[in-house]
């Protein structure tokens, strides 16, 4: 299999007319020079190139392979570019995979900064409904960076990005006056709930059972978005994570007691490269856990 190296030498032996204009062009001994065309002539399988005793010319065979080894070159020079400049964040693709509900809360204003900053990296988005779905892509090698709930024994570097607070969306004249509205005090309610696809179910079920009881079902949905609607809509509270409520969204919204939070994180198979590890270093920076509206005074 013939190498950049080789095809290198060649190109330039013909476009120097010379064995030792290219060697002192190239910084290598002739001898060394001529042994890697001799390798070369034997991987393509016959002379590429007729000594002259002043100049060198090329056989039909290396006529035939001469535009290919300039191309070949050439393309070596375009990805050393391109990966140069996706090093220096000016272009590339980034691969992010996420869960349903981040992409539809915190995630969009993430998107919306690092596109200001770096207009020529695009950004490739895999969503999942579930969090072990998530995990699973991202060690399938489907994504660059997985954004999402702490995975459970993962063996790459993950990074904290905050604690996601949930609160409760409440039927239409049900203002609560405290802050807090305990989980058991709604355990005669039907319940706006998830499909058994969507990670959230599992987390309503969950915080429903450390409160002593079982949400009864009024509807499901696999939508996050279509959760807290739906509970405004008057068919039952519904438990959502506070950043997929939509700005001037009007309906009761509370706290639950006990509270019900996740960690979220950012994590990758292996050290990440730079382009990687800038977006993680922006989701950091910038992910908004909890809107300002909803936080509890101290």
């Amino acid at each position: 299999m013939a190498t950049l190296r080789q095809l290198e030498y060649l190109v330039t032996v013909v476009d120097t007319g010379s064995f030792t204009r290219a060697a002192e062009q190239l910084h290598v001994t002739q001898p060394a020079l001529s042994h890697q065309i001799r390798a070369l002539e034997r991987s393509v399988g016959g002379p590429l190139l007729e000594r002259l005793p002043r100049s060198v010319r090329l056989t039909p065979t290396g006529r035939a392979v001469l535009p290919y080894a300039r191309a070949a070159l050439s393309d070596a020079e375009r990805l050393h570019s391109a990966a140069a400049r996706a090093a220096g964040l000016d272009e590339g693709e980034l691969e992010v995979a996420t869960v349903y509900s981040i992409s539809l809360g915190p995630l969009p204003a993430v998107l919306r900064s690092w596109r200001e900053r770096h207009p020529g990296v695009r950004i490739r988005l895999r969503e999942y409904p579930h969090a072990a779905q998530l995990q699973a892509a991202m060690a399938a090698g489907r994504a660059d960076l997985a954004v999402g709930p702490a995975p459970a024994g993962w063996e790459g570097p993950v990074r904290d990005l905050g604690v996601e607070e949930f609160v409760l969306v409440l039927p239409p004249g049900e203002r609560a006056q405290a802050g807090r509205v305990p989980l058991a005090a709604l355990a005669d309610r039907d319940w706006v709930h998830y499909a058994p696809g969507n990670g959230l179910a599992e987390v309503l079920d969950q915080a429903c059972a450390r409160a002593g009881f079982q949400p009864r079902v009024a509807v499901r949905t696999e939508q996050t978005a279509a959760a807290p609607l739906l509970a405004a809509a008057g068919l039952g509270p519904a438990l959502v994570p506070a950043t997929v409520l939509p700005p001037g969204f009007d309906g009761p919204v509370v706290h639950p007691d006990p509270p019900v939070r996740r960690t979220l994180t950012a994590y990758t198979r292996t050290r990440p490269d730079r382009l990687t590890t800038a977006f993680a270093e922006l989701l950091a920076q910038e992910i908004c856990v909890l809107p300002a509206r909803l936080r509890l005074p101290d």
